[in-house]
């Protein structure tokens, strides 16, 4: 084996059986005694050399000592493998021998050579830790911008884990040297420099500029443990530097996250992210102006489109404009935020805040769902401007992304039936499939019970088809039958959300022929049922010969009927039409404005006239392009006393709801205390609406009155 430079050799042979070198002759002392000098004349030969090599490490410092460690420790470790190889016998028998006599001090020889480099070299140095002040200092350089030799380092450090030899065991090694003599001390440096620079730079940069920075060093650090540092090292180095990096800086981190937030910096938005969820409880300032920022977001969105139409909001406005600013947050969560689950909780807290009560609602939780469910029917009609399927879908889909923040889905539920069953029976559905769809996408949210009465709808308006094709057989049978295309659509009560009319009202004759034929042929398909005719429902297609051009006007039946009149009469008063009609005030009002007002009728004093086109002021006669002229325009007052029902049949519903959970969660606990039941009971109906404490007061006030509970004696609250 050699050692210090190429001129100095070291000669070794094995013992003779006199004590002498070499020799061929027998062994006289026994295979045993042998060994035994062998192994320590080998001992004493790595002693020798090694402490020939300490003076001139000893006498060196810094960078020059590690080159000086490393060239001499892999020289050594090299001829001291070879050494181990060619005294394999000695391993295999002897060593192996007396270790089994329990003799724990004698090693392998390869092991014997690191345990004799650590007495008379490794510890000589540590005593005053020379070989770890020079690889820190060397570490220090590199983060001062310095270029080192890493895998110098790396030579170094290999061998403070090559030393950790467990002494009762040759063949376990641990990392005990490794994290004595280096890694504590180098955590300790690790933390004293950033805690210098770092409070250095926050004191002359942005918190960009800062965040930036310790972006930089963490990414640095994660090298410098691939470079040179022991994998177990990694969780503690980075521990130390996100309390020095992060932690300490922390608050100012946390107050500059709502200035990235309103300028949108989502580059920046991302860095800081990464820096505080490193750290325990980084994220929760963030959560908290995360969610208060979207909330005000939003209230601040519906209060800008309530300044452009104060008096009736646009459906669609409204839900886009939730949409847009749910959309735009969510991409935050995903860009920046990494859908961290925390970030995802506060954006739908948020929601659920601005959704259902805003400028646009006032107090109400119910205009939400009201104003929702209006979109989903201009989407669903025929009449949207999506002309793609697909288009159609991906719009579906954004209802649904509102239709889990709403609070009052029993209110939605109301509002979605009575336009359904609006569109199911005037024919105006864009599709059975886009229909099917939504109620598919409601199921998967609320249950097959929310949408059950939607499903059945479709069912009937399948069954009507069939009715209407064995009525046109039996018309065909009958000699009178005139030339009216008639379909009938007869609807189940318990189903179908649609009131009697509260009005009378007197059949045209045009008209009374083929329903005396429909009753005929009902009546003796279904003798027992009654039958109750919805006449404010149903509609008309009119032709016209009268004008300079043929047009046919979409009409109500009580449209229709007023129209009529003017086939023998030329004038007629509102008294007059009444009479004739048989409609009450209101209805014949909500009759005539559309047809007043898309010029049909001239009105004049208390009369009304058919606008015949013969008026000398050209803005006076009715004009179209179209051929089909759709007269049955909506009134304001109509669809606010349509809400103010909807709303009072959901009130009542509720009521009915809430006594039902309280009997049903009786039955099954028979005695609870007051204060227990009523969360029981908010837990239980919350997927539909969001009860009030006093509304289930008074539903259990009103089963203790009907003798569904009762007040144990002695104990008023139980």
């Amino acid at each position: 084996m050699s050692s210090g430079g190429a001129d100095k050799k070291v000669g070794m042979a094995l013992p003779s059986a006199n004590g002498g070198m070499g020799g061929s002759g027998g062994i006289s002392a026994g295979a045993h005694l042998v060994g035994g000098e062998l192994y320590s004349r080998i001992a004493d030969y790595f002693q020798e050399h090694l402490v020939s090599d300490l003076d001139e490490m000893e006498s060196s410092s810094g960078e020059d000592l590690l080159r000086c460690y490393a060239a001499v420790w892999e020289r050594y470790t090299q001829g001291a493998n070879f050494v181990h190889r060619l005294l394999i016998y000695l391993n295999r028998h002897w060593v192996k021998h007396e270790r089994e006599e329990g003799h724990t001090d004698v090693y392998t020889i390869y092991t014997l050579a690191l345990i004799q480099w650590k007495r008379f070299v490794f510890d000589p140095l540590q005593a005053h830790r020379k070989i770890t002040i020079a690889i820190l200092e060397q570490i220090h350089n590199q983060r001062d911008g310095a270029v080192i030799q890493s895998s110098l380092l790396k030579t170094v450090l290999d061998s403070f884990v090559a030393l950790g030899i467990d002494e009762s065991d040759a063949t376990r090694q641990n990392l005990d040297v490794y994290r004595i003599e280096f890694q504590q001390a180098f955590l300790d440096a690790t933390a004293d420099y950033y805690l210098a620079e770092s409070t250095s730079f926050v004191a002359n940069h942005s918190a960009i500029d800062y965040m930036k920075k310790a972006e930089a060093r963490l990414m640095e650090e994660e090298d410098r443990v691939d470079l040179y540092l022991q994998p177990t090292s990694r969780s503690a180095l980075e521990e130390v530097c996100r309390e020095q990096l992060v932690a300490k800086h922390s608050e100012m981190l946390w107050a500059q996250f709502k200035s990235l937030l309103d300028n949108e910096l989502i580059t920046d938005l991302g860095r800081l992210y990464g820096l505080l969820v490193q750290i325990p409880n980084g994220l929760n300032p963030l959560r908290d102006q995360f969610q208060a920022h979207v909330r005000d977001e939003g209230l601040d969105r519906v209060a800008r489109i309530m300044e452009e139409t104060p008096d009736q909001i646009d459906p669609a406005k409204y839900v886009e404009t939730l949409l847009r600013v749910y959309d735009r947050n969510m991409q935050i969560v995903d860009t920046c935020f990494q859908n961290e689950a925390g970030m995802i909780a506060a954006l739908d807290k948020a929601c659920r805040v601005f959704m259902n009560e805003n400028q646009a609602t006032g107090s109400s939780a119910s205009k939400s769902p009201e104003l929702l469910s209006k979109y989903a029917d201009s989407l669903l009609k025929k009449s949207n401007k999506i002309s793609e399927e697909t288009s159609l879908e991906a719009a579906l889909d954004q209802i649904m992304v509102v239709f889990k923040f709403i609070e009052d889905r029993d209110m939605f539920q109301k509002f979605y039936a009575k336009f359904l069953a609006r569109r199911l029976v005037t024919f105006a559905s864009v599709s059975s499939d886009a229909e099917e769809s939504m109620i598919a996408k409601l199921k998967e949210v609320s249950g097959f019970e929310y949408t059950n009465k939607f499903q059945r709808m479709f069912t009937e308006i399948g069954l009507c088809r069939e009715l209407n094709d064995r009525f046109r057989d039996f018309r065909a049978n009958q000699a009178h039958a005139n030339s009216i295309d008639f379909y009938a659509l007869v609807l189940a009560n318990g189903i179908w959300p649609l009131q009697a009319p509260t009005t009378n009202f007197s059949i045209p004759t045009e008209l009374q022929g083929i329903y005396d034929s429909f009753k005929e042929f009902y009546g003796s398909q279904h003798s027992r049922r009654v039958v109750t005719w919805l006449w404010h429902l149903s509609s008309n297609d009119i032709h016209t010969s009268y004008l300079p051009r043929k047009h046919i006007f979409q009409t109500s039946t009580y449209q229709c009927a007023v129209l009529l009149l003017f086939n023998t009469q030329s004038v007629l008063t509102f008294d007059e039409i009444a009479s004739a009609t048989r409609l009450d005030a209101s209805a014949l009002k909500i009759a005539l404005v559309p047809l007043v007002k898309s010029k049909v009728l001239h009105e004049l004093d208390d009369s009304y006239s058919l606008n015949m086109g013969m008026y000398s002021t050209t803005d006076l006669d009715f004009k179209s392009k179209k051929v089909r002229v759709n007269l049955q325009m909506p009134v304001r007052a109509e669809q606010k006393a349509e809400s103010n029902e909807v709303m009072k049949n959901v009130e009542e519903d509720r009521k009915m709801l809430l006594q039902a959970t309280i009997v049903r969660i009786m039955k099954a606990r028979k005695t609870l205390r007051h204060n227990l039941l009523i969360p029981e009971v908010i837990i239980q109906v919350q997927s539909r609406f969001q009860p009030k404490v006093p509304d289930i007061k008074k539903a259990i006030d009103a089963l203790i009155e009907r003798e569904f509970l009762q007040r144990v004696e002695g104990e008023k609250d139980v």
